[in-house]
């Protein structure tokens, strides 16, 4: 196993997610307090939101001490830092480890869930990743309520998607969010985990997949399937909680670790100081830190 594999299956801590992409970088970049009128295209807006990355993964607290991973997203990979990939930046730099968010969004609501739109160009974007010091993907869609058929449409998809990823030589985070606003959140669930089970068993002997799932409403709801041989880690994200209610529930989940974005950023401004931008992230890192272990 890599020196990057044994962090990820049994490393203390969390993975950050700094993935925000077209269509959620606007609402980060507010919370950041760069208001739209900072930027007039698309260029500029994403430019405004590599500074900020980069501000965190510069950041002296950011570092695999507390930080395991981290996933980015495709136009982050392209960019450098210090004169080098960010990818490599990261694992050569800071001891985090690399993975890239590869969906391109979701399809509209149908059967109770949102698909994955179609990845035309998958093949290229993970030779692409492998190519850039990649280690793995994430690839999200969501459950909005216990709808038993849209689950099985889901689960499908994403395994058919980690195949493709797998066999470009990285390992793919499942990411099958369930909405926190779903009336009937626990009964789907219940549905995900076993359907989940069902497609983790029937993988090739020796392949792995690490699941993204949000904190579910029964503590140990995943904890068999991270025991699973075939599961290299289940991770949580937060899906809208407030970070103190997102860690609390984790806490329960003695089997997950994080991958949260918007606590992670939280609180987080511009027009800080560095004193006072380090020591806000690093009071982040440590508060979802010790959710983790």
């Amino acid at each position: 196993m890599s020196d990057q594999a044994k962090q990820i299956a049994s490393g203390a801590g969390f993975i950050a997610a700094l993935d925000q992409s077209g269509g959620s970088t606007p609402k980060a970049l507010g919370l950041y307090g760069v208001d739209a009128s900072a930027y007039g295209t698309e260029e500029e807006m994403f430019a405004e939101v590599q500074k900020m990355r980069e501000r965190i993964i510069m950041s002296p607290d950011f570092n695999n001490k507390k930080v395991i991973g981290a996933i980015l997203f495709e136009r982050t990979m392209d960019e450098q830092i210090n004169g080098k990939p960010v990818a490599h930046y990261l694992w050569e730099d800071t001891g985090v480890v690399p993975f890239l968010k590869i969906d391109k969004g979701l399809e509209d609501e149908s059967e109770g869930v949102q698909l994955m739109k179609p990845m035309p160009d998958l093949g290229a974007l993970l030779t692409k990743a492998k190519n850039a010091g990649i280690f793995g993907t994430k690839e999200r869609s969501v459950v909005k309520s216990a709808n038993l058929a849209g689950i099985a449409k889901i689960v499908a998809q994403q395994f058919e998607v980690a195949q493709a990823v797998i066999s470009a030589g990285l390992i793919p985070i499942i990411e099958p969010e369930v909405d926190i606003n779903a009336a009937d959140k626990a009964a789907a669930e219940d549905m995900l985990r076993d359907m989940l089970m069902t497609a983790v068993a029937s993988l090739p002997k020796g392949q792995q997949v690490m699941l993204k799932v949000t904190i579910p409403e029964k503590a140990g709801q995943y904890d068999a399937l991270a025991d699973h041989p075939a599961v290299m880690r289940v991770v949580a994200l937060s899906g809208g909680y407030s970070t103190d209610d997102a860690t609390a529930r984790l806490s329960q989940n003695t089997k997950m670790i994080a991958s949260f974005s918007r606590a992670l950023t939280e609180g987080l401004q511009r027009d800080m100081t560095d004193a006072a931008f380090d020591s806000a992230l690093g009071a982040n890192i440590d508060k979802i830190y010790k959710a983790s272990v």
